[in-house]
């Protein structure tokens, strides 16, 4: 083991030297720049803009739930455990298909891959749109959270790959921000249609982006890892555009590839060494306290805590939705100026926050105390829950994720990580309505514990990777696999 982290240093350092003269050397001239493709074209742009059509299906997804809930217990006389099921049964097949996004994604290649998780997704938004009973239901919504795990692994992935590395943040946090698009028209256009209509409506960004792929170009990164040359120069070239002098980044390109085939690729019982314990903690227990701290429970059964609340669910179910928005914007701007730990200790005081005044305010109404207060109490709490939630730990945890693991880790890091916060998500999901039967104010409380539990987890072992190198990373988080 002391040979291969040895040589992932060594690799990793000659790259990120190389990388660095490469920089300095293009960079004293926007033409320069220019020239060598620093500038987002009308293809990335548009490629973009097809990928992230995966990311509001994946948002649409998330917020069905919440305003189909009423509509389809009604019509089709399905039980409270009934319905639980069909909303807990998303985050089953979103961990197969989180599961396996990394082989399909590299087998298929970025952009089938989109194409096989909208196939899925187009199917199950129609299963349900016909649905006569819960089986169709549940089988419909297992199909698009197998879309769904794997479009939210290959979205980012192909964004990072087709952009210019200047410009590669702010385009890859448009995921999140059409996800976040995607949550807030689906409760808004779920108060003025029926739930069949909203699935069928929730098909729409799924054909889009099947069209789009046949127009954007694969990843040039794919190509080159699996030696189609020629493919590859002309992805590249149609990406940076014609008169872009691609020739540096191909030649970073190609040795990057070859320097990560030397590398052995790492088992999954690896990372149970002693020399992965902290990054595997941290990768892992953030995704737990981020699942365990209420989050999809909140977002998939929003309308049912207003109905209960005795406040209205359309304006409450929206603003909600609308208040990660601005947050998810905040949180993109000021990241690399404020570090990505104090935005996610700042977001879970503020989730922390929002569960105490939201049930607080389901104490006072056990109570039958502030009658007429309550009701608006539980709106701002959710307010500020959803609002916190955006700003950090929404996003931040998968970027975290992707620094603290070793290169040769990645693969099967990455599998592990996206498994235990699914499954965390499908408990937190199944589990919810019957919590809140039992004590709404305890629910509350108890997802307010998780989330100050999440600023000491922050505050002791969550380490601060603004403005390091990937080697400085490592070199603090697994010091004994540089000796």
């Amino acid at each position: 083991m002391e040979r291969k982290d040895i040589e992932d240093r060594d690799i990793t350092s000659s790259l990120l030297a190389k990388e660095n003269l490469d920089t300095n050397g293009v960079s004293s001239s926007r033409n320069v720049a220019a020239k060598s493709g620093g500038a987002a074209t009308a293809t990335v742009v548009f490629s973009t803009f097809i990928a992230v059509c995966g990311s509001y299906v994946f948002g649409a997804a998330i917020g069905y739930s919440s305003p189909a809930m009423s509509g389809i217990m009604e019509d089709l006389g399905i039980s409270l455990a009934q319905f639980s099921v069909f909303g807990s049964v998303m985050t089953i097949g979103a961990m197969l298909g989180a599961t396996f996004s990394g082989k399909i994604a590299d087998l298929l290649g970025r952009r089938w891959a989109m194409g096989l998780s909208e196939i899925s997704c187009v199917v199950g938004w129609l299963a349900i749109m016909f649905s006569k009973g819960a089986w169709s239901l549940d089988l419909g919504r297992l199909l698009i959270g197998c879309g769904v795990g794997l479009l939210s692994y290959v979205v980012p992935v192909y964004i990072a790959e087709i952009t210019p590395k200047s410009l590669r943040g702010g385009f890859t946090t448009a995921h999140q921000f059409m996800l976040s698009v995607g949550l807030a028209l689906t409760y808004f256009i779920g108060t003025v249609v029926n739930w069949r209509t909203l699935a069928l409506i929730g098909t729409i960004p799924s054909l889009a982006q099947l069209v789009g792929l046949f127009f954007i170009p694969e990843s040039p990164r794919w190509l080159a890892k699996f030696g189609e040359e020629k493919d590859f120069e002309a992805s590249l070239r149609r990406l940076r555009g014609e008169d872009a002098d691609i020739f540096q980044e191909a030649t970073e390109i190609r040795d990057y590839t070859e320097a990560l085939q030397q590398l052995p690729e790492g088992r999954f019982l690896d990372l149970f060494q002693r020399i992965y314990a902290h990054s595997l903690i941290v990768g892992v227990g953030i995704m737990i306290l981020q699942q365990f701290g209420g989050a999809n429970g909140i977002v998939f059964y929003a309308s049912s805590i207003f109905k209960l609340a005795g406040f209205s669910t359309e304006v409450g179910t929206t603003a909600m939705a609308v208040a990660q928005i601005p947050t998810s914007i905040l949180s993109v701007i000021i990241m690399d100026k404020a570090g990505r730990k104090p935005l996610l200790m700042v977001s879970a005081v503020g989730t922390c926050l929002g569960c105490l005044i939201t049930g607080l305010s389901f104490l006072l109404q056990d109570y039958q105390l502030w009658k007429e207060v309550t009701p608006v109490l539980v709106f701002v709490g959710t307010l500020v829950y959803n609002g916190s939630f955006g700003l950090g730990l929404a996003g931040i945890p998968w970027l975290i994720m992707s620094e603290i693991f070793p290169l040769n880790m990645k693969g099967s890091a990455g599998s592990l990580v996206s498994l235990v916060n699914w499954f965390c998500s499908w408990i937190v999901s199944y589990i919810f309505n019957f919590l809140m039967e039992w004590s709404s104010a305890g629910t509350f409380f108890i997802f307010a514990s998780i989330s100050g539990l999440t600023v000491l987890f922050v505050t002791k072992l969550v380490p601060e990777t603004k403005g390091q190198t990937l080697e400085e990373i490592q070199t603090a988080m697994n010091p004994r696999s540089t000796r």
